[in-house]
């Protein structure tokens, strides 16, 4: 039994005679008796009988066809997964982010992306750069960006962008007076400070201690939405991406600049020994275009 065989039985199922089905396939109607003949064979059962010169399916016969229609349903999804993958690349893009960037860039990069591409399955996660770092590594994700501080191990990592550091402050707080915030500016204020493991809370330490400023902290987090909704909410006083920040401006938190300047870096990773397909070359256009 082979493939072609099995699609002429189709053909003449579908069209009901050999003559038909010849015409269909442009071959002899010879050609595809002989066809049939020969996969009966093969087979060890009859597809038709021949009564008065017609052929009239068998119930193996019966059985038979609806076992070939499902494979043949198959053939037809595997052309239609080739001809997307003929036109966008892969046909998905799946993207992890930390936070800090989902509420922003990524959005406006997505939005961009998606408008040119409606037919590109799209999968995001915002996660902690550690959890990012672990999707991308395991392959499960095509691209991440994620704080500098993650283990490179596993992943190909290129820099990204970097942020200045802004001071978030609520509402009517008396640093708002000020148009640059230094460290002796936030003596003695609740501070609710990044997660320690963050590259950014320990140049601010370092600044800190080298100002000889006692930092009064009251809360801790991994996240810069989390800083940005608890000083909105008058808790404290937090140094934040400004990009985390634009959704809060104007509802109960101001940002001021922070001197000396300090940054938070990002990192786009992959997953290693892996090209970019088509589509994530053209997101990671869109995605600088956001910045």
């Amino acid at each position: 039994m082979n493939l072609r065989q099995v699609e002429v039985f189709r053909v003449v199922m579908t069209n009901g005679t050999t003559a038909r089905a010849a015409d269909v396939l442009h071959v002899s109607q010879p050609a595809i008796s002989k066809s049939i003949q020969e996969l009966e064979r093969s087979l060890g059962f009859d597809l038709f009988q021949r009564i008065k010169g017609r052929l009239h399916p068998t119930p193996e016969g019966q059985l038979f066809f609806r076992e070939v229609e499902q494979a043949f349903l198959g053939l037809s999804h595997l052309r239609g997964a080739a001809a997307r993958i003929r036109d966008y690349g892969s046909g998905e893009l799946r993207i992890a982010s930390l936070s800090a960037l989902s509420t922003n860039v990524l959005p406006r990069a997505l939005h961009a992306f998606m408008d040119r591409n409606p037919n590109v399955a799209v999968t995001f996660q915002a996660r902690m750069s550690s959890n990012v770092r672990d999707l991308v590594a395991s392959g499960q994700f095509d691209l991440g960006i994620v704080a500098d501080e993650i283990d490179r191990t596993g992943v190909e990592a290129t820099e990204f962008a970097r942020f200045p550091v802004a001071v978030a402050v609520p509402k009517g707080h008396p640093l708002e007076a000020l148009d640059v915030i230094r460290p002796m500016d936030l003596a003695g204020y609740p501070f609710i400070a990044l997660a320690r493991e963050d590259t950014t809370r320990r140049d601010a330490e370092h600044v800190f201690n080298e100002a000889g400023v006692a930092i009064r902290t009251v809360m801790e987090t991994p996240y810069s939405t989390t800083i940005c909704a608890m000083v909105a909410a008058g808790i404290g006083v937090g140094l934040v991406d400004p990009l985390t920040a634009e959704p809060y401006e104007g509802r109960g938190l101001t940002l001021r600049p922070f001197e000396p300047a300090l940054y938070f870096r990002t990192l786009l990773i992959r997953p290693p020994n892996r090209l970019p397909s088509r589509i994530l070359a053209e997101f990671l256009d869109d995605l600088r275009a956001a910045l």
